[in-house]
């Protein structure tokens, strides 16, 4: 709920801002978020190499999505409200929170054993979805 308040708050303000050329690069930072996160279902323990590869992809894809909304978020903050602002502050908090714990999955990708693999890999799946969606919600709102 918070999340759409504040995305709500920012739409006139950031997001109408943005150039198509920012808008393009967040459109192919998310495809290829999600077929590198695609690409990971199908990997068994014995291509754990390259399954880490693709799971810092997805990882670095994130950071980018996460670090263009603070720059929007840092741009108007001068524009926000009191309330606009916190629930913001809140709402990255929360990205934030749920991309350490899809980061920490990855470090499961790292170390698990091999009877482990496929939970810790569908652990690590589960928490990209659910930061996606995070991230997919806010785009509908506009």
């Amino acid at each position: 709920m918070f999340i759409t308040a504040v995305f709500f708050a920012m739409a006139s303000i950031s997001f109408a801002a943005q150039t198509a050329a920012d808008q393009t690069t967040t459109q192919e930072v998310k495809e290829k978020v999600a077929a590198a996160a695609e690409a990971i279902k199908n990997y068994s323990v014995d291509q754990r190499a390259e399954a880490l590869q693709k799971a810092k992809a997805v990882l670095d894809g994130l950071d980018a999505r996460i670090a263009r909304l603070q720059f929007q978020l840092n741009e108007k903050w001068d524009q926000m409200d009191k309330f606009a602002r916190q629930e913001a502050m809140d709402a990255l908090t929360t990205l934030r929170k749920q991309r350490n714990d899809a980061a920490e999955w990855y470090g499961g990708l790292k170390h698990s054993s091999s009877k482990a693999w496929e939970d810790v890999k569908k652990g690590f799946l589960k928490s990209y979805q659910v930061l996606r969606d995070t991230f997919d919600k806010v785009q509908r709102e506009f």
